[in-house]
């Protein structure tokens, strides 16, 4: 999600499930790993920074099946005792603990019972006070500061999910990430101007007894001068999540008035059968705008594909990295620095070096007013 910094836990042995934090990414925050050492369970915490004097909050977000064994339980009554551990904390999670009467505090079963006096040895409020499935207190939210925590509103189901969806304030002030970085704005770029400057240059005199290495060297040095005439900056911060592209005014209002809806449900002013033909029409006009955007953007790709392979993009679930590669001395960089350390000494061996095992490919990269390099292949694996 752009503007968001995604924070995850997936279930052992396959991919999803599980829990999931997103954070704005001007907010600065770091991921605990609590209970590494014990039985692994359903659960996320990070530490949010606070301004100066208002102290950090912990939050936590939490799944527990309804079957959760007793040491995965007290596993995660562990980790919530190290969460509290000088800091403010917020929980939150579906708990599966159905039978406990929040305004009696008391639970029927031993596992509720248990996890009852957890909450109760911790000092911890629980502030969810009306059902959130079928009729029974499932999503819980927690925390050990008496007014952390407020506005909690219910909120129609989200997708398919029939659960409620909560809505919450936390009412402490965040510590917002100052960014110093600086970002090329290509909106703002000549490129006609940049293309001018650099054919100005007289590549056969500027590479005049240079060998790649040193040829690289100079193209590069020549390419960020004319950048930076012809490139403004601009400072790099934290954006707005932008509308998906087939969001439109019509279908805000339908999802407008899909809240208006429940809300007028929930004070009974609307029926249910009413209510759910109101969330049905909003789903299925979402899903007919979906597969609309998509076939436009399939139409369109000849003449604009920027567009389509910028939805294919945001649509992965993974983000390609540069894998693990192999030095000169046979050793594995596996680290960041270590393989833009060696990515950025490569370009002379791409050139210079040959491996019998390689097949040359037919492209060619071709340089005008160099007859030195008019032609430079390539080798590849």
């Amino acid at each position: 999600m752009e503007g968001y910094r995604l924070f995850r836990k997936d279930r052992l042995g396959r991919w999803g499930g599980s829990v999931a934090l997103y954070v704005n990414d001007q907010l600065e925050c770091v991921e605990l790993h609590l209970g590494m050492d014990e039985d692994p369970t359903e659960s996320l915490w990070v530490r949010i920074k606070g301004r100066t004097g208002a102290g950090d909050v912990t939050v936590g977000v939490c799944y527990r099946p309804p079957h959760q064994s007793d040491r995965e339980d007290e596993a995660l009554y562990r980790q919530i005792g190290a969460a509290l551990c000088s800091h403010t904390l917020v929980l939150m999670g579906d708990f599966n603990h159905p039978d406990i009467c929040w305004k009696d505090n008391t639970a029927g079963h031993m596992k509720s019972r248990k996890f009852l006096e957890c909450v109760n040895d911790n000092f911890l409020l629980q502030m969810i006070e009306e059902p959130t499935k079928k009729g029974a207190v499932l999503d819980l939210v927690l925390t050990n500061k008496e007014g952390l925590v407020g506005n909690v509103k219910f909120k129609g189901s989200l997708g398919c999910s029939d659960d409620k969806m909560v809505e919450f304030k936390i009412h402490r002030a965040a510590r917002r990430v100052c960014s110093k970085l600086s970002t090329l704005d290509f909106r703002k770029a000549d490129f006609g101007l940049l293309r001018d400057l650099i054919g100005r240059v007289v590549w056969e005199k500027e590479l005049e007894g240079r060998g790649p290495q040193e040829s690289w060297l100079a193209f590069k040095d020549r390419l960020l001068q004319a950048q930076e005439r012809c490139i403004p900056k601009k400072k790099k911060s934290g954006k707005i999540a932008s509308r998906p592209a087939w969001m439109n005014k019509e279908l805000l209002d339908k999802l407008r008035t899909k809240k208006e809806a429940y809300r007028g449900w929930k004070q009974g002013r609307v029926e249910w059968a009413e209510y759910k033909e109101t969330v049905q029409v909003a789903r299925n006009q979402i899903r007919q705008a979906k597969a609309q955007a998509e076939l436009n953007l399939a139409r369109g790709i000849k003449s604009n594909k920027k567009n389509f392979y910028r939805y294919v993009r945001d649509k992965g679930k993974t983000r390609e990295v540069v894998g693990p590669l192999w030095e000169q001395t046979g050793d594995l960089a596996s680290q960041d620095m270590d393989k833009t350390f060696l990515l950025q000494s490569s370009p002379a061996r791409a050139l210079t070096t040959l491996n019998k095992s390689w097949k040359a490919k037919t492209g060619a990269l071709r340089m005008k007013n160099c007859p030195q390099y008019e032609k430079i292949r390539f080798e590849t694996s």
